[in-house]
């Protein structure tokens, strides 16, 4: 089988070299309108060749689109404009108004919509990692809409590169979307701004920050370029989670104020569960 992979970031480059590596693809070109990115990628070896758009979903059988989710519709039109019997997917952390823009499309059938959880907070084609998906769950949204074998296909890519797979509507996925991944992405640069602007002392911040802090800031060095179209895209659901998350931050700032530290021992104790939730992943 042959591929082909719009996009070379740190998804694009992993799932480019993940299928590589397993040998699911024989070969692979890739697709970037960024030159650098195209040298790159050809450097460290995460694809065979780079191809404009047209010619790379000519001589592929599997197209993964894998560039920011606000320009995923556009670039998922002029794919589904070209292909004949190809399978098309895409690695975007929305799903709702992708599905939606292609639902009438003559070629819809070939389209599997997809989702795979994993990422850092690096970017670009020197960002990729072999193996990154490797036990981490992809989300396969709407498989009704697709056909059979383009159905298959997706899913045998999936579980060659170790991951595990579960299906849901787009509606749902956005909503879950917003509450265990983007929330956290919003979290993570708020704090980060916090901490910027009441903390002067750079050196500080340096000698102080704990492993705590480490990990809970380290979203915030994610790359602004995927992470504004995510928030723009899926901005109602993200609100709703906003207003929940700001509704408990009152309450316990309210707790700490009135010193009524019983009340916050509760809720902390409460936020503990969320350990037996995790301990079942």
């Amino acid at each position: 089988m042959r591929g082909a992979v719009i996009g070379l970031g740190l998804i694009g480059g992993s799932l480019a070299l993940d299928i590589r590596r397993t040998g699911f693809c024989e070969f692979v070109t890739g697709v970037d309108l960024n030159p650098v990115h195209q040298v790159e990628a050809l450097r460290l070896g995460l694809v065979d060749d780079v191809q404009p758009l047209e010619e790379a979903v000519a001589a592929s059988d599997l197209v993964i689109i894998a560039v920011p989710v606000d320009a995923t519709v556009e670039v998922l039109k002029r794919v589904l404009d070209l292909v004949t019997a190809q399978v098309v997917t895409d690695a975007g952390s929305t799903k709702e108004k992708i599905s939606i823009s292609v639902k009438d499309h003559p070629a819809r059938g070939r389209f599997v919509a997809s989702h795979p959880i994993w990422g850092t907070e690096n970017s670009g084609p020197s960002a990729a990692l072999p193996g990154g998906f490797n036990g981490k769950v992809t989300v396969i949204c709407d498989r009704e809409e697709s056909d059979g074998d383009a159905l298959a296909t997706v899913e045998a890519m999936y579980d060659a590169i170790g991951m595990k797979r579960i299906y849901m509507d787009s509606v749902s996925h956005d909503v879950h979307a917003a509450y265990v991944s983007h929330i956290s992405h919003v979290t993570s640069f708020a704090l980060a701004l916090s901490v910027l602007e009441k903390e002067k002392e750079v050196d500080t911040i340096f000698q102080l920050a704990g492993a705590g802090f480490e990990s809970t800031v380290r979203l915030a060095k994610s790359n602004t370029e995927t992470w504004v179209p995510i928030f723009k895209e899926n901005r109602k659901n993200l609100l709703d989670v906003l207003n929940e998350q700001i509704d408990q931050l009152t309450v316990m700032k309210e707790c700490i104020e009135h010193e009524d530290y019983e009340k916050l021992r509760s809720l902390m104790l409460k936020a503990n569960g969320i350990k037996k939730v995790l301990g079942k992943k």
